[in-house]
């Protein structure tokens, strides 16, 4: 056995492991680990900034259910690739974050660019730690691997002192890391089917991480033998086909009243995969806390997330995968107190995704919307970052398949474009459509240039107001007629795209969105569509005006 350097040991792990690229913007901190990528079969996307290079990592984990790897350089490298990390924490998804360190003699005297990795990600990454000997490095990373996909997944971080890259070390690699996988007891089953004989008005939610496509396949045959709506959570309406006859909806924001009415009214929760938190729970106001008035039925993969929150009636610690498997087993009542109600359930939200609000301006979102879903095949891949205009793709698109989503539930701007990227080389032979604002696209709009030099042909769409208009939505509900720091001056942003060698298209009539449309398309590039909405279309229920008019009669 040969020795090699502390960087060479770390590309062969990870090629041991089975990474598919790493996302980096490259630095002097981490060069022994940068050359020794140059002769591995590990592709490198080189990104423009680090945050871009994080999101994009986060989005390959949530995707794919395997840890999306990025690397970055020491200091304003971790300060910008926190924004990914802290996606990667809230929305538990799998990714390991790479950070080359000041050299192992020059600790404690605050060097050039030195930053206590421990310390600044201890709150929001799984496991932070610092590998000073090349002899550990297959150990390091054999457990990042496992800690940021077992459990709860979420983000690992490891810092790489510089001098500890080039030592050598003679060591052998560990066996490619496996998923740890958690099911249900026979115990906890037999309870969860005499508790869904008993029900009379029950309900699924579905979210979190941790799930397949068999698994949503497995959950959908189960829903069906018991007549259950099913819901998703906030950003994870991929889980269940939204033209299924048993979907009841998503639970985010601005969720349908009657919704949020049947879970509310329900007899039993059956939570599966998520955590109900802040946005799907309606500020926690739909469940009570931390005895839910329901039946609640919690399954997660991390024990200390169950009675977190809501003491569940019953806990089970199984990831989705595992419990959707066990599922299978059960059998329905053979007169179900609750037929019918899923039916009711899809037709509510048939009704509620299908109305399409006039807003004002030339240039109807609804419209835009109608073309996509008439014109988008059902496995395209759409993301996005936050903001108002989100409203439109998630209230009015239908997902039908998995791995069709990708969207901070941590409500990251900037996130569509990198997203995207991450999607369309992940999955290249499928469509990817970003939907930002234009705010959130400027946040990473640089990443146009990882896209063109990718070959990433994905498509933008850029719905500009000219303003972070929700930001100016609170405003005008809490101080109407006052604006403050939410204008914005814009660039051409069709014209942007093509000074990076992409196709960029300006649409300002809902008329010209399909022909524009189908040039992206056709053009085989990296995409810009720039859509000039009307101010006054803030949202699909309301527009600025009216929501200063309400604001303001609520307060005479």
């Amino acid at each position: 056995m040969a020795q090699k350097t502390g960087g060479q040991l770390l590309v062969e792990a990870l090629e041991t492991h089975g990474a598919e690229r790493v996302f980096c913007v490259p630095g002097e901190s981490y060069l022994a680990v940068l050359d020794a990528l140059h002769d591995a079969r590990i592709p490198i996307t080189i990104c423009r900034q680090e945050g871009g290079a994080a999101m994009m990592a986060e989005a390959h984990g949530k995707l794919t259910g395997r840890p999306g790897i990025c690397m970055v350089t020491r200091g304003p490298g971790a300060t910008n690739a926190s924004a990914g990390v802290h996606v990667a924490a809230q929305d538990s998804t799998p990714m390991i974050l790479f950070i080359g360190q000041i050299e192992r003699g020059m600790r404690e005297r605050e060097a050039f660019q030195e930053v206590d990795y421990r310390q600044m990600f201890g709150g929001i990454a799984k496991w932070v730690a610092e590998i000073d000997h090349a002899e550990r490095v297959p150990e390091f990373i054999s457990r990042a691997y496992h800690v940021a996909t077992s459990g709860r997944p979420g983000p690992v971080v490891l810092a790489l002192p510089e001098d500890m890259l080039v030592e050598l070390a003679e060591v052998s690699q560990p066996q490619p890391w496996r998923q740890v996988e958690t099911h249900p007891g026979l115990t906890q089953m037999a309870d969860l089917q005499k508790r869904l004989w008993a029900a009379e008005r029950p309900i699924a939610i579905l979210g979190g991480s941790r799930w397949t496509e068999e698994a949503v396949a497995a959950f959908t045959r189960f829903a069906e033998r018991f007549d259950l709506p099913v819901a998703c959570s906030f950003r994870r309406q991929m889980l269940f086909d939204n033209l299924h006859p048993n979907y009841a909806g998503d639970v985010g924001i601005g969720a349908n009243p009657k919704l949020l009415a049947r879970i509310k009214s329900s007899d039993l929760i059956l939570l599966v995969g998520g955590r109900l938190s802040e946005m799907p729970s309606q500020s926690y106001s739909l469940l009570s806390i931390p005895e839910p008035a329901q039946q609640l039925v919690h399954v997660h993969p991390d024990p200390e997330e169950l009675g977190r929150v809501y003491r569940a009636s019953l806990p089970i610690n199984a990831a989705p995968t595992g419990f959707c498997k066990a599922v299978e087993g059960l059998q329905p009542p053979t007169a179900p107190k609750n037929a019918g109600q899923a039916a009711e359930a899809h037709a509510d939200y048939l009704a509620w995704s299908g109305a399409r609000p006039q807003t004002p301006g030339a240039l109807q979102m609804a419209g835009v919307m109608d073309h996509i879903e008439a014109e988008m095949a059902a496995d395209t891949i759409f993301t996005n970052g936050a903001g108002n205009y989100a409203t439109w793709l998630h209230r009015f698109h239908r997902f039908r398949r998995f791995a069709t989503q990708a969207a901070p539930t941590s409500g990251s701007m900037g996130y569509g474009l990198p997203g995207a990227i991450a999607a369309k080389l992940a999955f290249p032979e499928r469509n990817v459509i970003c939907f930002a604002g234009d705010g959130c696209f400027q946040m990473t709009m640089q990443e146009l240039g990882t896209a063109v030099q990718e070959n990433a042909a994905v498509i933008v769409l850029v719905i500009d107001n000219g303003m972070y208009g929700t930001i100016r939505m609170h405003q005008e509900r809490h101080y109407p007629g006052r604006p403050s720091g939410t204008k914005l001056v814009n660039p051409d942003f069709a014209a942007l795209a093509r000074s990076y060698g992409a196709h960029g298209e300006t649409v300002r009539e809902t008329e010209e969105f399909g022909p524009a449309l189908a040039r992206a398309k056709a053009s085989g590039k990296p995409s810009v569509l720039h859509l000039l909405i009307d101010p006054e279309a803030l949202t699909p229920a309301a527009s600025l005006s009216e929501i200063r008019a309400a604001a303001e009669a609520a307060k005479a």
